[in-house]
């Protein structure tokens, strides 16, 4: 490709394959001059994750399980029309796709230990409540008249 900013890296040594990435290009909806109804500035990119080569087999069954309801028979697909040149949308996408695919991918996060509340806190906690329950009673007034 010419003049695309480097590899779009995933994490870590994994990158978006140049060579698996599908663009198509279609005309933006939206505003525009009169270059607007020639131009093809629409940019959709598409990903065949359930085939590609690129990414580790356990990111790509973590993906596969996490972006199951984007997926249209193993392909994933991204599309950038904010920008008005066709450059500025490529780049968009495939930063789009890098970062879904980045988060897709991620680890499950680490399990939560469970905690137990300090008794003093507790305790604390329950001195404030009586203390207020107190307070409050003292403001009905049946001890007047």
């Amino acid at each position: 490709m010419y003049g695309m900013s480097g590899p779009h890296v995933i994490r870590g040594s994994v990158s978006l394959p140049e060579a698996e990435l599908v663009w198509r290009f279609s005309r933006s909806s939206g505003p525009g001059g009169q270059h607007v109804n020639t131009s093809d500035s629409q940019v959709e990119l598409r990903f065949d994750l359930a085939r590609t080569e690129a990414l580790p087999e356990v990111w790509k069954e973590r993906a596969l399980e996490r972006l199951a309801g984007r997926l249209v028979d193993g392909v994933v697909s991204v599309r950038a029309s904010e920008h008005r040149s066709q450059w500025r949308n490529r780049e968009t996408a495939a930063v789009r796709l890098a970062a879904l695919l980045a988060e897709a991918t991620a680890p499950p996060p680490k399990p939560r230990r469970p905690t137990r509340v300090p008794r003093g806190i507790n305790e604390r906690r329950l001195r404030q409540k009586k203390q207020r329950s107190d307070t409050k009673r003292g403001r009905t007034g049946r001890d007047w008249g």
